[in-house]
């Protein structure tokens, strides 16, 4: 497992892979693809399934989808392979020209940014409930008696996260932290798919909500429609599958869409888990965080808060160096041509590029009202990833091929 932390972090921070070092097996392949999808797209699920008009609708949009994500991910191998390039970018840039790759790194660090925005929203809904846990477990009074003052409000206490804890662990060129949690998050999904289906079974009989396994009718179609976005959200680990593609053992497309098909499987029947029953739970009354939905004194669900807190504290760092090294890359190659790039000018345009990452995401994650805003705006950004890139791909590739045939 050890191994696999190391792998994981090595794959997300560096730019290029050394081609000596250490290959992936099956399983570590699997286990890095299942890291890159679950994590804080799952608490939106619950939601999804109940603007898709029930479960049957969710599940035959979710299972559609899946067709055209396996293809994206076995698309995007295969151009890997002949391109020779290890980095989404690199591989686009190579593909489709330097123009389309210069707009797949201005979606993709956009997209890195929104998914920062989105994390900080998650800290901030599970601080508020945590709060009022602490509260009501320290004074045995109810939430609608607690105090409110400046110094208990959750954005203030995620400005103080931000500043004491996120910032520090955000400065240095490489999160090294990372490879000691880096099954964190896959542990906190999965246990909060776990702690949903036990909340489901060992619910009072005055908590069952009805909740219709589909609806019919022309709007059903449209609500189908509308969680397209969080279902790519949920789903996307399209720009982390180059680099991991690149470093396995065995790169065979076979062997490559056998891991492609494994690993989607996985995160289909962990999400779909937790969207049915948490729309079973709650119905038309869930929130878009499903871990909203819980009373403050659920001892299950502050455990899950917790872990999910803890996780995405951890990889905020890792989403910010990699957008971080995207914009400052070019700043530095910019500054060698006219200047000499010291070790102090990098040290200041690295911590600089931090701070005004951390302070812009952290105001808008204070403005926003819920996380479903923020996951539709990234849902539509990854369909760039999953869809638009994997599917311009086709024709150069196309082309290539048969050229030498016309040739002949």
């Amino acid at each position: 497992m050890e191994e696999l932390a190391r792998e994981s972090i090595s794959l997300l921070a560096k730019p290029t892979l050394d081609t000596d070092g250490p290959r992936l097996g099956s399983l570590g392949a699997i286990f890095i693809m299942l890291k890159s999808a679950l994590g804080a797209g799952l608490l939106n699920f619950p939601w999804a399934f109940e603007k898709a008009g029930g479960i049957r609708s969710a599940v035959a949009v979710e299972m559609v989808s899946l067709v055209f994500l396996i293809s994206g991910l076995v698309i995007l191998g295969y151009s890997s392979s002949i391109s020779g390039q290890n980095t989404y970018q690199a591989v686009v840039k190579d593909v489709c020209g330097p123009a389309i790759g210069q707009l797949c790194e201005v979606v993709f660090v956009f997209n890195l940014f929104m998914i920062s925005v989105a994390f900080l929203v998650i800290v901030s809904d599970q601080l508020e409930k945590l709060c009022i846990s602490l509260y009501e477990l320290i004074t045995g009074l109810p939430e609608t008696d607690m105090p409110y003052h400046w110094y208990t409000h959750p954005h203030f206490a995620l400005i103080l996260l931000c500043v004491f804890l996120i910032l520090p662990l955000s400065i240095p060129k490489e999160i090294s932290i990372q490879k000691y949690i880096s099954v964190l998050g896959t542990l906190a999904a999965t246990y909060l798919t776990v702690a949903i289906i036990v909340k489901y079974h060992t619910r009072e009989s005055s908590d069952v909500h009805i909740s219709p396994l589909y609806t019919s009718g022309i709007s059903s179609w449209a609500s189908m429609f509308s969680v397209i976005p969080t279902i790519c959200f949920g789903f996307q680990c399209h720009e982390a599958c180059i680099a991991i593609y690149s470093s396995m053992e065995n790169k065979s497309l076979s062997h490559w869409v056998f891991i492609s098909v494994v690993s989607m499987f996985f995160c289909l029947v962990i999400y779909s888990l937790t969207g049915v029953y948490g729309y079973l739970t709650f119905g038309k009354d869930v929130a878009a965080d499903i871990l909203m939905s819980y009373t403050g004194d659920d001892v299950l669900m502050i455990i899950a808060r917790l872990l999910f807190g803890i996780s995405i504290i951890t990889i905020f760092p890792i989403i910010l160096l990699l957008g971080r090294s995207v914009i400052q890359d070019p700043l530095l190659s910019f500054r060698r041509r006219f200047h000499v790039v010291t070790e102090s000018y990098e040290n200041c345009s690295r911590v600089g590029l931090t701070i005004a990452w951390i302070t812009v995401t952290l105001l808008i994650a204070m403005f926003i009202p819920d996380i479903s805003k923020v996951i539709s705006i990234i849902g539509g950004i990854s369909a760039f990833f999953i869809f638009i890139f994997p599917g311009g791909k086709i024709i150069p590739l196309s082309l290539l091929h048969s050229l030498p045939h016309s040739c002949m």
